[in-house]
């Protein structure tokens, strides 16, 4: 890990355009868990939160023609740790990330979900720094590009988005997704995700990497199992 001769305030200036006023509070957002003592995981709860709200609003303003399903299949792939993890690394978080000796070993600044994670966080201080202006001046620049591409190649549906279309158009209730347990090391964890219906007796898990993609995978065991019950037509 290199870039060290730099503070993270500058750092940060440099890279997205916004100066920090609260330098621990930026270097709260940069330290993992692994490393001990106040890390980012209270900023990361917040920045996704920040983030979720944010993408919509650009999207509803970019697409006014878009249904609502359309507006949520792009906010789930501008908004996915797949998609963050592009960005943070590209931004050059892992030569800012804090972590601890045994995550510097194994290579988790360059892992996707510590790097998706930390560009949470990041954006969680921004807000609590300047305010929801200056989270949105961060933010928009960053999707530009990826805007653009969404406005000239299709998405293909997720399972959620699956799942969730299929049952408004039987006037179902919407799923709801519950952690049933996390497994393995802090760097290397699995999650298990339990979808439900509320009425319905059916349910379904999925596991992953992260909680994400562990909903999305329970959704599409879900979503196979309403349609191996559908008569045939």
């Amino acid at each position: 890990m290199t870039g060290r001769s730099r503070t993270d305030v500058d750092w940060l200036a440099g890279q997205l355009g916004w100066r920090c006023r609260d330098e621990a509070l930026l270097a709260t957002a940069l330290t993992h868990r692994s490393a001990g003592g106040k890390h980012n995981e209270r900023l990361e709860f917040l920045g996704d939160a920040v983030l979720s709200f944010l993408v919509a609003e650009l999207l509803y303003r970019e697409f006014p023609e878009a249904s609502e399903g359309e507006l949520s299949r792009y906010r789930a792939s501008l908004v996915s740790g797949e998609s963050l993890a592009e960005i943070a690394d590209g931004l050059g978080f892992s030569e800012r990330l804090k972590l601890g000796v045994g995550e510097l070993r194994s290579g988790g600044f360059r892992r996707p979900s510590t790097l998706a994670d930390a560009l949470e966080a990041v954006l969680g201080a921004i807000y609590l720094d300047g305010g929801l202006e200056a989270a949105r001046g961060v933010l928009e620049p960053l999707y530009r590009g990826r805007l653009a591409g969404l406005k000239t190649t299709p998405l293909p549906k997720d399972a959620k988005t699956r799942l969730q279309e299929y049952l408004q158009d039987r006037a179902l209730p919407l799923p709801h997704y519950t952690v049933e347990s996390i497994t393995g090391e802090p760097h290397e964890q699995t999650f298990t995700v339990r979808c439900a219906i509320d009425g319905d007796a059916r349910t379904a898990e999925g596991s992953g990497s992260s909680r994400r993609r562990a909903e999305q995978m329970a959704a599409a065991a879900l979503f196979d199992e309403f349609n191996a019950r559908e008569p045939a037509q």
